[in-house]
């Protein structure tokens, strides 16, 4: 699958393409299927989206978006430094996730 990545423009979050929107979470994120360019063109043209690229994933058994490479892990995530900063704070395993 592929899906969008970019930082919204006014906070600087790392957000995920949606389909019609963008989230904070991956798990939001839609296979953009060959779309994805033209998305990223529209919404770049836009200011909607700051840095967009298109980017390899897949959907994990439990239904998560897991994308390919670890630095998307990482992005998908938020900080490792601090598990407690995560977006899943309450989630013990969520750092084995990134590996």
């Amino acid at each position: 699958m592929k899906i969008l990545t970019g930082n919204d423009l006014k906070t600087g979050e790392v957000i995920w393409w949606t389909g019609t929107a963008w989230s904070i979470y991956v798990d939001d994120a839609a296979d953009v299927g060959e779309r994805g360019e033209e998305i990223l063109a529209a919404e770049e043209a836009a200011r909607r989206v700051n840095v967009p690229y298109l980017l390899e994933a897949t959907r994990e058994e439990d239904g998560h978006i897991r994308p390919a490479h670890i630095k998307d892990r990482v992005r998908a995530l938020g900080p490792t430094v601090r598990p407690d900063l995560t977006l899943k704070p309450q989630d013990p395993a969520a750092l084995d996730w990134v590996i």
